[in-house]
C-alpha cells in the first residue's frame, strides 16, 4: 500500500478504537440521576466567584436567588477585585429581585501561590462555613439555573455515605447562537468528553475524574477531607483538579450533561472562543513540550487525515486510501451527531468536525506559545505561571503534576 493509504488505515483504526474503546464518550445520555427526595433537605451554601461580571449578572444572579429549595440555602458572592461595580450590582439585584439571602464579600488580591478564582472560592467557602452548610454549590457568575436546579442536584447526590455522591457536577449547556459558537462550542464539549469519558468518571473503580466548574455540588465533609480548596490552590483547570482530589480521597463523583443549567456568557466571535480555549489548553498538557509534540501529530492523524487521505486518494486513484479515509471520516461524523443533537444544531455541521479540530490544534499550539512568552493562562488581567514556578512550591505536591492524576487511557 502507499504511504497515504497507510495513514488512512491508521486513522481508521484510531476511530474504531475511539468508537468502541473510549467509554462510549460520544453518547450524551449521562444525565442527572433521578432519586427520591430526602426526608430532610440538607443545608446548602452557594458560592459564586465573580470578577468584572457586571454585564452578565443581571441574567444569571436572579436565577440563583429564585431557587425553589425546601431546605436552608444562602448565596455568597465573592467580588474578586472587580473594577466594574460587580459587588454593588449584586446587592442591587438582590434588593430588586428578592429571593434567597445574598452576602457579598471581597477577599482582596490573591496571595502568592493561588489562582484568582480559587482564592475567591477559598474566601467564599470560609464565609459559608460559619453557618456549617452540609453542601457547597460552586457555580460561576455566568451560569443561569432553572428554579428547581438546586433541588434536583441535592436529590441526585443522595444520602451521605457510600450510597451517595460526594460531588455532583453538570456540564452547563453553553450558548450557541453565533456562527462561530455553532461551529466551535459543541465540539468543545465533545472533545472534553473524549478526554474525560463521563461513564468512566462516574465509575467508582475508574481513575478518570473530572467536573464542570460552572456547576459543582460538593459535600462539605468531602471538601474538608480533600483539603479543598487549599490542595488545588494553583490549578488553572480547577474543576478537573477538584474532582481528582475528591475521588482520590474516597469520594464518589458524578458528571453529566445539564438540561436545566445554562451558560449565558456570549462568545460571538472566533477571538473570544480562541481565548477561552487557549488560556488553559497547554495547562491540560501539563505544560509539557513532549506531550505537545505528541498531541499535534496525534490530532492530525485522527481528525485531519481522514478528509485529506480521502481527497488525496481520489486524486491519485488510490482505492485503499480513499476507502479507509472516507470510512474514518464517516465514523468521526457519526460520533459527533449526538452532541449536535443535544445542542439542537444542524446535523450538517458534523462533517465539518475536521475543520473545527484544526482550529483547536492551532489554539493548543498558541496556548504553548503564549505560555513561553510569559502570557500563558491569562484571564481577566491575571497571568499564572506553571505551578512549580510559584515561590516556595514543591511540584510533587501539586495535584495537576502528580503521575496518578493522569486520566485513564
Amino acid at each position: 500500500m502507499s504511504a497515504v493509504a497507510w495513514i488512512a488505515v491508521g486513522s481508521l483504526i484510531a476511530w474504531v478504537w475511539l468508537l468502541l474503546g473510549r467509554g462510549f464518550y460520544w453518547r450524551t445520555d449521562q444525565r442527572l440521576p433521578v432519586r427520591s427526595e430526602p426526608a430532610r433537605w440538607p443545608s446548602v451554601a452557594v458560592v459564586v466567584p465573580a470578577r468584572d461580571e457586571a454585564p452578565i449578572l443581571p441574567v444569571s444572579l436572579p436565577s440563583l436567588l429564585a431557587q425553589d429549595y425546601p431546605g436552608e440555602v444562602f448565596v455568597v458572592l465573592v467580588d474578586d477585585c472587580s473594577s466594574d461595580g460587580t459587588g454593588d450590582l449584586a446587592r442591587e439585584l438582590a434588593d430588586r429581585c428578592g429571593g434567597l439571602e445574598l452576602q457579598v464579600v471581597s477577599p482582596g488580591e490573591p496571595e502568592p501561590g493561588w489562582t484568582g478564582k480559587l482564592w475567591a472560592v477559598r474566601h467564599g467557602i470560609a464565609v459559608a462555613r460559619r453557618r456549617n452548610p452540609e453542601f457547597l454549590l460552586l457555580t460561576d457568575a455566568d451560569i443561569a439555573h432553572e428554579p428547581d436546579s438546586l433541588r434536583e442536584l441535592v436529590a441526585a447526590a443522595g444520602p451521605a455515605g457510600p450510597d451517595g455522591y460526594a460531588l455532583v457536577s453538570q456540564m452547563a449547556r453553553l450558548r450557541v447562537e453565533s456562527c462561530w459558537e455553532r461551529l466551535v462550542v459543541p465540539a468543545f464539549v465533545y472533545f472534553f468528553g473524549q478526554l474525560f469519558p463521563f461513564r468512566r468518571v462516574n465509575r467508582a473503580a475508574s481513575r478518570t475524574a473530572a467536573a464542570a466548574g460552572g456547576c459543582v455540588l460538593l459535600r462539605d465533609e468531602a471538601a474538608v477531607r480533600a483539603g479543598i480548596p487549599e490542595s488545588i490552590r494553583q490549578a488553572v483547570i480547577d474543576d478537573v483538579s477538584l474532582a481528582r482530589v475528591v475521588k482520590r480521597t474516597g469520594g464518589r463523583i458524578w458528571l453529566g450533561l445539564a438540561e436545566r443549567v445554562d451558560s449565558v456568557r456570549p462568545y460571538p466571535g472566533l477571538g473570544e472562543l480562541w481565548r477561552m480555549v487557549s488560556r488553559s489548553a497547554y495547562a491540560q498538557l501539563r505544560h509539557s513540550p513532549l506531550l505537545l509534540a505528541g498531541t499535534v501529530p496525534g490530532l492530525a492523524l485522527v481528525y485531519l487525515a481522514p478528509p485529506v487521505t480521502l481527497v488525496t486518494g481520489s486524486a491519485l486513484v488510490d482505492p485503499a486510501a480513499s476507502w479507509a479515509g472516507g470510512l474514518a471520516w464517516t465514523v468521526m461524523t457519526v460520533t459527533y451527531l449526538p452532541m449536535l443533537t443535544y445542542y439542537r444544531q444542524s446535523l450538517w455541521l458534523a462533517p465539518l468536525l475536521p475543520f473545527t479540530a484544526l482550529l483547536y490544534l492551532l489554539m493548543t499550539v498558541d496556548s504553548a506559545v503564549q505560555h513561553y512568552r510569559g502570557r500563558g493562562a491569562a484571564w481577566k488581567g491575571r497571568t499564572y505561571p506553571r505551578p512549580e514556578t510559584w515561590p516556595g512550591t514543591r511540584p510533587e505536591t501539586t495535584p495537576e503534576t502528580r503521575p496518578e492524576a493522569a486520566p485513564e487511557q
